[in-house]
């Protein structure tokens, strides 16, 4: 047990978590005066005073108390999951303190009983009146049953219960979807508060007064769904599986458990129990939820609708991020995208598609022998335009590609380095200088420059050295265009003949 502790609490909340940071239900959902249950891991516990202190403590117990201790003016009671073995009592608004926070609790279902007394409003409260306290009895349980009211407060308020909206939330929490998160970004650390490993499966409590009637059926959860099926009279399998006509444009097929569960129903003297047992222990708040709504209006899911309308954002964002990247493909290749093969490829072939896109094409529809034979062509032109054709090494290299044979260590290595480096060194090859007309990357606007025609033309060359026959084509043809400068139309025609 730890000693009372001052918490400072606003709205007349605070909360209590065995997972920091969970959420689930709303406030206001299902609960009563004093406790409203918000997820597997996570209540509000509701005080009298609006803004201020109040004392609380934390007491685990090795099992059930024997009796209800009358000293309160209020009880109630809920189960929560707590995967790591730790609770904290928090304010509303954060902040808390050191004697609640990570307090150890039996690791799995947990049941929490809340007491209150002295719960006055500080417009009410005087010098004279004792500390509003709470006080949290805690302790481990195998069975998930329902939030209650232990003790009622006297004037204490009946707040509405909401089950079909804590059911939708439910079954939302356990078909989510995947996450949107880039996957170029580092994956999140796991947190070691929700590790459940090793923690036995559970059973999920249902009891009602008046006769129930529990089916084979259906139960649609959007791209996957719920088959009950009958094994005998008071027997069924739960499964999860996935749905026959999904509904999103990326279909979930992650099933929230890909063990079969058993639902039994059985009627006895104070009426009937349902038991769903095997359950994981994550989730069996949700279920229970679920059954809750199932067995009071059968054959409702409020769940779908939301679902729809998810499925229905998805499907229009999806279509208006086709139609954005189908627009963003026509600009950069003039037309629609290529071939994939053409797509993947370290190559110049959405600089040529810029210029000539039909003969982009072309390459691409020709058998790899035609492909080589057309990038040598085209570096031939582009060495001739440039003056190269008779530089005696540079003719060697290109004759030795012409006969299909590897091009020198200069040529292959570091891209070419060596070879272009040398070319710039040379003292015969020729300097010409030719004007380039070029369009913007933003502006859409055409830029001129003026470059060395030698250098724009030595690419097509060492081009040769690419194993892929239409990588080696693309970027050969293009660089021969741009070595033409002006002349470039007189060129790419010249390469649509050849190509026939």
């Amino acid at each position: 047990m730890t000693g009372w502790a001052r918490l400072f609490v606003s709205y007349c909340q605070y909360q209590v978590f065995t997972v920091p940071g969970a959420f689930g239900l709303d406030v206001y959902t299902l609960g009563d005066g004093l406790l409203h249950v918000g997820g597997p891991n996570q209540l509000t516990g509701f005080c009298g005073i609006h803004t201020g202190w109040i004392e609380a403590r934390v007491r685990v117990l090795p099992g059930p108390p024997a009796e209800v201790d009358a000293d309160w003016d209020a009880i109630s009671e809920a189960t929560l999951w707590s995967p790591s073995g730790r609770l904290s009592v928090v304010g509303l608004m954060g902040g808390g303190a050191e004697a609640l926070t990570d307090v150890a609790v039996p690791r799995g279902l947990i049941r929490v009983r809340v007491h209150a007394r002295d719960r006055l409003h500080e417009t009410v409260r005087t010098d004279d009146d004792p500390p509003e306290r709470h006080e949290l009895h805690i302790w481990a349980v195998s069975e998930e049953t329902p939030w209650r009211t232990v003790l009622a407060d006297p004037g204490g308020r009946d707040w509405e219960q909401k089950p079909a909206k804590a059911a939708e939330r439910a079954m939302l929490s356990l078909v989510p979807r995947p996450s949107g998160r880039p996957t170029a970004l580092r994956p999140l650390l796991s947190d070691s508060y929700e590790d459940d490993a090793g923690l036995p499966r559970v059973t999920v409590v249902r009891h009602r007064p008046a006769p129930v009637a529990v089916s084979g059926a259906v139960l649609p959860a959007g791209d996957l769904e719920v088959r009950l099926e009958p094994v005998n009279g008071e027997t069924l399998n739960w499964s999860w599986a996935t749905a026959d006509e999904p509904i999103f444009p990326h279909p979930l097929d992650t099933l929230p458990d890909n063990e079969p569960t058993t639902v039994r129903l059985t009627s006895g003297p104070d009426g009937f129990t349902l038991r769903h047992e095997g359950v994981l222990g994550r989730h069996a708040f949700a279920l229970g939820l679920i059954w809750d709504h199932l067995l009071d209006t059968a054959g409702s899911y409020p769940w779908m609708e939301t679902l729809r309308d998810q499925a229905a954002a998805a499907t229009a964002l999806a279509e208006k991020t086709r139609r954005l990247k189908a627009e963003r493909d026509a600009e950069q290749w003039g037309g629609a995208p290529p071939s994939d093969r053409v797509r993947g490829l370290a190559s110049q072939a959405r600089s040529l598609a810029r210029i000539d896109r039909p003969l982009l094409d072309r390459i691409d529809a020709l058998p790899a022998a035609r492909q080589r034979e057309t990038a040598c062509w085209a570096a031939r032109r582009a060495m001739r335009v440039a003056g190269l054709e008779r530089i005696g090494w540079i003719a060697a290299a290109l004759a030795a590609a012409e006969a299909d044979r590897p091009l020198p260590r200069p040529f292959t290595e570091q891209n070419g380095t060596a070879a272009f480096n040398r070319l710039l060194s040379d003292s015969e090859v020729p300097h010409t200088t030719i004007t380039l007309h070029l369009a913007a990357r933003t502006s859409g606007t055409r830029r001129v420059t003026d470059v060395l025609q030698q250098a724009a033309a030595f690419p097509a060359l060492i081009a040769l050295a690419n194993d892929d026959p239409l990588a080696a084509a693309i970027d050969a043809v293009y660089n021969a265009a741009i070595a033409h400068g002006d002349d470039r139309d007189h060129f790419l025609t010249d390469a649509h003949i050849a190509l026939r």
